[in-house]
């Protein structure tokens, strides 16, 4: 145990620097020019990066699907950390230009909220659930029609546990409104922890891989229910396998 905590004690150390510098640069650059597709995935390259090289193993599946199919597509994933929203844009690169339905604190966090606006987000309150849809209908159809993908995390707040039940439907919604395809996103991403003063600045532990598993794009059709069944049973199944390989693993 205590071997452990040394090692998520030195991951974190070594982590954090080096996210501030590629948060920095990215950030200083938006200040003259309007970061560019290339450079956000770029960034989020060098990010998992500096993750794998404080010992963060990562595990992707699926990506192989995207490069058959044409986007853009609506991506709807279950959230348990800060790690998808920095790592995501690079995972689906090949799609194209994506954004994100986001809350409005992280458009309040000191230089990151520079380098979040370049991928012009579509700004939730999640005060007001049919005002926030009506919103990401509007705009993400916009985005969807421009050739620019969006990532959607339907849950009220991160969590390591998954909740069919309480996964919203805003992904199918939005997919339909659109006429685009939706591709389920699964992810475990606890090895980058929650904060005890930054809720996205916690420890860094290089024992818990990063998983990622991508779904075949679902076309909505005439069952939109269908389509949700199907994105939170392949959430679940995936959750389900880690959870084992890991008790298997003793993690």
């Amino acid at each position: 145990m205590k071997t452990q905590s040394f090692r998520t004690f030195c991951a974190t150390i070594a982590f954090y620097p080096q996210w501030a510098l590629i948060t920095a640069l990215a950030a200083t650059k938006s200040i003259f020019v309007r970061l560019t597709h290339q450079d956000l995935v770029k960034g989020s390259h060098r990010i998992v990066r500096a993750l794998k090289r404080c010992g963060v193993r990562f595990d992707i599946t699926g990506a192989e699907s995207l490069a058959t199919a044409h986007g853009p597509y609506v991506f709807v994933c279950n959230h348990m950390s800060a790690m998808e929203t920095q790592v995501l844009p690079a995972i689906v690169d090949r799609v194209g230009p994506t954004t994100f339905v986001v809350k409005p604190s992280l458009m309040r966090y000191p230089v990151f909220r520079r380098v979040l606006a370049s991928f012009d987000p579509i700004i939730v309150s999640r005060t007001d659930p049919r005002a926030d849809l009506r919103h990401v209908l509007d705009m993400g159809k916009r985005k969807l029609e421009a050739g620019i993908s969006v990532i959607i995390f339907p849950q009220a707040h991160r969590s390591e546990d998954f909740d069919p039940a309480s996964f919203g439907s805003m992904g199918w919604r939005l997919a339909k409104a659109a006429k685009v395809p939706m591709v389920p996103v699964a992810l475990s991403t606890t090895a980058w922890g929650k904060g005890s003063v930054l809720d996205d600045a916690g420890p860094i532990d290089p024992a818990k891989p990063a998983r990622f598993a991508i779904g075949a794009p679902l076309e909505i059709g005439a069952d939109p229910a269908a389509a949700h069944r199907r994105t939170t049973d392949f959430i679940a199944g995936r959750l389900a396998e880690w959870s084992a390989a890991g008790a298997d693993q003793g993690q």
